[in-house]
């Protein structure tokens, strides 16, 4: 229970920051995108927010034996840059770019009901479903590691 109340908090703390940074509204994240045309720099405030507050509480963080909210830590322990993880990236941002909604904003987005955002997260879901049945065939991800 504590770890699904700690995730709610969480989850809640972080949908109004999105909210309130104007994450969620994809005109502000085409107009960060557009670095050569209209350029909105605004955003920079928020991804500054996040690193330096990441920055300042990690190692803080990290001295704990467990998570506050988890019964393990999950941290990535490859480093190496893969052709998957470069493909991977380029088309995330593609898509991201075109869209103008990243992943976490479709998701938060969806509680705007409006059409956009269902259709973006529907295709999120869609291209995930896609990867996994090209991968269980060809197994893509292996031979790109």
């Amino acid at each position: 229970m504590k770890y699904n109340l700690g995730a709610l908090v969480v989850g809640l703390l972080f949908a109004i920051g999105l909210g309130i940074s104007g994450i969620l509204q994809p005109a502000n994240i085409l107009g960060f995108l557009d670095v050569f045309g209209k350029w909105n720099p605004t955003l920079l405030f928020t991804m500054a927010g996040a690193v330096g507050i990441h920055i300042i509480t990690y190692r803080w963080i990290r001295k704990r034996k467990t998570p506050m909210f988890s019964k393990e830590w999950f941290i990535p322990n490859r480093q190496e840059i893969t052709p998957a993880l470069v493909i991977g990236s380029i088309i995330f941002g593609i898509g991201w770019g075109l869209g103008g909604y990243c992943p976490t904003v479709s998701v938060t987005s969806l509680a705007s009901f409006e059409t956009r955002p269902l259709i973006v997260f529907g295709s999120i879901i869609l291209g995930m479903i896609l990867f996994y049945l090209l991968d269980k065939k060809v197994n893509i991800k292996s031979k790109l590691e």
